[in-house]
C-alpha cells in the first residue's frame, strides 16, 4: 500500500509538470534533468525491488549473510571505506545494504534506489585486486546516490503506466519494479557515476582510478568475455583515460591495490 501511495504521488506530480504546475525540485544532480521521485521514493522503490530478488533464489541465488561471514565482513569493509569518505551525498539517508549472488557465469554488479548493492560472485572472481573491486561498488553506489534510476524512471515511464501501478494493477507495478534491475543508464549517468568512483576513493589507500582496472581487463581480451556488466554500462573508448584523468587532476594518491587481501576473499568462492 505504501509503494501504491508513492507512485500515485508521482503520477499526480507527472500531471502537474505536464501542464506546467510543477516544479522538479526533487532533484539534486548537478547535470540537471527531472526526478519527480523524493529521497523516500527512491529507499520505498529500492525496498520493493530488494523484496523482489529475495523472493526469486532461482534468478537471484543470494548468498546468506549468517553462512559466510568472511565474505560479507570483506565486502562490507570495502563499502564502509567509501562511505567514511564524507564524499557520498546520501550516506545516512540510503541503506547500503550489500547482497552477493552466487552466480560465476555473470559479470555484474549493480545498485537499486535506496542503496541495496548486489555483486556477483562471477565479477569477483574476474576482478584482479581490492582496488579494482572498490572501484566498481564506488560506481554502482555512485548510481545510487546520483538517483540515476529515479532520474530515468521519470524519463521512460508515462503517466498511464504510474497511475495503474499505484491503482495496484499487478502488471504495471511489476514493470517498474523489473525494470530497476538491469536498468540501462545513459552515457551521461554512466560518466557520472565513473567520476564519482573516483571521487569516492580518492583520499582512500586505493588507487582512485582502481575502476579502470576492469574495463582495462576487458579491452585487454578483446571484449571476449562478454560480461553481463558491459549490456547495462556502455563502454566508449575514452571512459579508460577519464579514470586515470581524474585521478591525476584530483591529485590522488593511493597506491595499495589490497592483492594479499582480495585473494583471500575470492578464495572463499572457489
Amino acid at each position: 500500500m505504501k509503494l501504491r501511495n508513492t507512485l500515485l504521488i508521482l503520477a499526480t506530480a507527472l500531471v502537474l509538470a505536464a501542464c506546467g504546475l510543477g516544479k522538479s525540485g526533487t532533484d539534486d544532480v548537478p547535470s540537471g534533468g527531472i526526478n519527480l521521485f523524493s529521497l523516500q521514493q527512491d529507499k520505498d522503490l529500492g525496498k520493493q525491488v530488494a523484496g523482489e530478488i529475495a523472493a526469486d533464489p532461482a534468478q537471484f541465488p543470494v548468498l546468506d549473510s549468517a553462512s559466510n561471514v568472511a565474505a560479507y565482513k570483506y565486502i562490507y569493509g570495502i563499502r564502509d571505506k567509501i562511505l567514511t569518505t564524507g564524499k557520498v551525498q546520501h550516506k545516512d539517508d540510503f541503506v547500503w545494504q550489500i547482497r552477493i549472488i552466487e552466480d560465476d557465469s555473470t559479470l555484474n554488479a549493480f545498485c537499486t534506489p535506496g542503496g541495496y548493492i548486489y555483486v556477483y560472485t562471477g565479477i569477483i572472481l574476474y576482478l584482479e585486486n581490492e582496488a579494482q573491486l572498490a572501484g566498481v561498488m564506488g560506481h554502482e553506489m555512485g548510481h545510487a546516490d546520483l538517483r540515476h534510476s529515479t532520474r530515468q524512471m521519470t524519463k521512460s515511464y508515462g503517466i498511464e503506466i504510474l497511475i495503474s501501478a499505484a491503482l495496484g494493477e499487478r502488471e504495471a507495478l511489476k514493470q517498474i519494479t523489473t525494470g530497476l534491475i538491469g536498468l540501462k543508464f545513459s552515457r551521461e549517468h554512466e560518466t557520472e557515476a565513473d567520476r564519482m568512483s573516483v571521487e569516492y576513493l580518492c583520499g582512500t589507500t586505493w588507487p582512485a582510478d582502481g575502476g579502470a582496472g576492469f574495463f582495462e581487463k576487458i579491452e585487454a581480451s578483446g571484449g571476449g568475455a562478454s560480461p553481463e556488466f558491459l549490456s547495462t554500462h556502455p563502454s566508449p573508448a575514452n571512459r579508460i583515460e577519464n579514470y586515470h584523468t581524474w585521478a591525476k587532476e584530483s591529485n590522488c594518491g593511493g597506491k595499495d591495490n589490497g592483492i594479499t587481501a582480495f585473494n583471500r576473499f575470492q578464495q572463499l568462492f572457489k
